[in-house]
């Protein structure tokens, strides 16, 4: 089972290389983080902020392709942890047919604040670490 979640918090410290978001239950109380790189914090801070830049970055150019090729970002998924690395899937709407595809929650995540895409959370990444 998934569990929605929200990016509640972004912590950006420009000293050190681990920046941290925190995603919290929708309907509860459960909430974690996780670690990410500079990059894909500076582009989620800055999509949220409604930053602009003068040219596509990393995340817009591939919701950009997605739509172009007729699909649609559905949801993003952290569908496992292990070693203390979290996993995800970008789930594309493209002509009736769901696709997965691999992808770093950070990427993930990054790509969904493109267009408030829903992000969802396996139940027993919750168990784990709340």
């Amino acid at each position: 089972m998934n569990i929605e979640m929200e990016l509640s918090r972004i912590i950006i410290q420009e000293t050190s290389d681990q920046q941290f978001i925190f995603l919290k239950e929708i309907n509860g109380e459960r909430s974690f983080p996780i670690v990410i790189g500079i990059n894909e914090a500076i582009a989620i801070d800055r999509r949220l902020k409604g930053i602009p830049t003068p040219r596509p970055m990393t995340h817009d150019l591939l919701y950009r392709t997605i739509t172009q090729l007729g699909g649609r970002l559905d949801r993003v998924i952290i569908n496992d942890i292990r070693d203390h690395t979290f996993y995800a899937m970008l789930i594309i709407e493209r002509d009736g047919k769901l696709l997965e595809i691999d992808s770093r929650p950070s990427d993930a995540i990054a790509l969904g604040v493109v267009d408030n895409t829903p992000i969802f959370v396996a139940e027993h990444i919750l168990d784990e670490v709340t």
